[in-house]
């Protein structure tokens, strides 16, 4: 299927591991040009290494999109290096959880902050953009957590649910100017917070994702390449009249749709 993302600019944050890696690739084979964010200037340089080696058109910013001035900088490099910008993919943040008594004020600010208000931030910035090109899309990442919470899963399920509630809100803002925003709600993917995780308790990973998917219908932990793809799809013309949706990417996990 044409996607029809040649000549597209597409924003990646959380670029250089996991989803956010797998997406960048992605686009980039499917012809978008593609500028990754991260904090980690070594594996930053050698995502957008390994992306150009493959043909791809890739620009590396380092920074923190949990800050307001990262994601100004960020936008600003974006567009001195390709001048538009059509996709924007929020995919910063890592899970995290612990019982309710025990996060503290400044976890739930980080949390917020590196999750929701870096989707703000960036998407208030890139909408004007968009809306010059005649349209956009974004894509913002949260969990199936975030439609039915779980004890001890705080902060990310209720920033993750700030994530659907801004998902929506803005799908029925912006559908006139054909910027179309969408949510992956993601279960258990395949990532290297659960590698450290196994290599910490000194057990082989696959072991550690054996266990996940117990609980998974379909018997094992996804990868990252599969939210991608969904991610692709959302980005591309095939998602022309597809807006203001959550798609679970779980394997069948989640007891609601």
């Amino acid at each position: 299927m044409e996607l029809g993302l040649q000549g597209k600019v597409a924003i990646v944050t959380g670029g250089t591991q996991g989803i956010g890696k797998a997406t960048a690739v992605l686009l980039a084979k499917e012809g978008a040009c593609v500028v990754i964010a991260a904090r980690g200037r070594e594996l930053l340089d050698s995502v957008t290494a390994e992306i150009r080696a493959s043909g791809g058109k890739v620009a590396g910013v380092q920074g923190d999109v949990g800050k307001k001035q990262d994601c100004e900088r960020l936008v600003s490099e974006a567009l001195k290096a390709f001048g538009r910008i059509d996709i924007l993919v929020n995919n910063a943040g890592t899970s995290s959880t612990g019982e309710f008594e025990s996060v503290t004020d400044e976890a739930w600010q980080t949390d917020f902050d590196s999750k929701l208000f870096a989707a703000i931030r960036l998407a208030r910035l890139a909408i004007p953009e968009m809306k010059k090109q005649g349209g956009g899309r974004i894509i913002n990442i949260t969990n199936i957590g975030a439609k039915q919470p779980r004890a001890k899963s705080m902060p990310t399920t209720v920033t993750r649910a700030a994530g659907l509630a801004l998902t929506k809100a803005l799908s029925k803002e912006y559908a006139p100017d054909n910027i179309l925003v969408n949510t992956v709600c993601i279960g258990l993917i395949k990532a290297g917070q659960h590698e450290a995780k196994a290599k910490k308790a000194g057990v082989p990973v696959e072991q550690v994702y054996a266990g996940m998917a117990k609980d998974i219908p379909l018997g094992r932990v996804g990868q990252a390449e599969e939210v991608a793809s969904v991610i692709a799809f959302l980005s591309s013309d095939a998602a022309s009249y597809v807006t203001g949706t959550s798609i679970n990417l779980d394997g069948g996990t989640s007891a609601v749709l």
